[in-house]
């Protein structure tokens, strides 16, 4: 069942929710369903583990685990689990850093390279389908929304 359909469904009563509410609940949603759909389409790596090699692609230099945990907005522990399977398929080599040999620094393999290209065409195309439909204008409003939301969550203190 996808949202539109939950959202009409008579087993659910939205009738009342602050939007703040049907928003954060929306993206939830959104994101279990993106992420047992994008499972689906690689075999080899998970949404997740696919996800940190487009973080540690983004990087100008090696990240260190920390640094990619804050790039992905993740626990230093859950990353290196994530890093620890992706080494383990050949997607990602860490080694020490050589100024500090506490740090461990992230880097994509070969393997990992060929991979990606290998599956650009097809990811191309499914963002395209994705994306069909939503105004560059409806994009950027959502992203602004997002970064203000999360502002806001740093400024929280309990």
């Amino acid at each position: 069942m996808n949202i539109r359909d939950v959202i009409r469904s008579d087993k659910v009563d939205f009738t009342g929710i602050e939007s703040s509410y049907f928003l954060l609940g929306l993206l939830s949603a959104f994101e279990n369903r993106f992420q047992a759909f994008a499972d689906g389409m690689m075999k080899e790596i998970s949404w997740k583990q696919f996800f940190a090699v487009i973080c540690i692609n983004l990087c100008k230099d090696k990240p260190t685990v920390k640094e990619l945990a804050e790039i992905m907005g993740s626990s230093h522990q859950n990353v290196k689990q994530i890093l620890l399977k992706l080494e383990k398929k050949g997607f990602v080599k860490i080694t020490a850093d050589e100024n500090d040999r506490r740090k461990q620094r992230i880097e994509l393999t070969e393997y990992c390279l060929e991979f990606c290209q290998k599956n650009n065409a097809v990811a191309e195309k499914i963002m395209e389908k994705m994306f069909g439909g939503v105004s560059e204008e409806q994009m950027r409003t959502t992203i602004q929304t997002i970064v203000k939301i999360e502002d806001n969550l740093k400024e929280i203190k309990l």
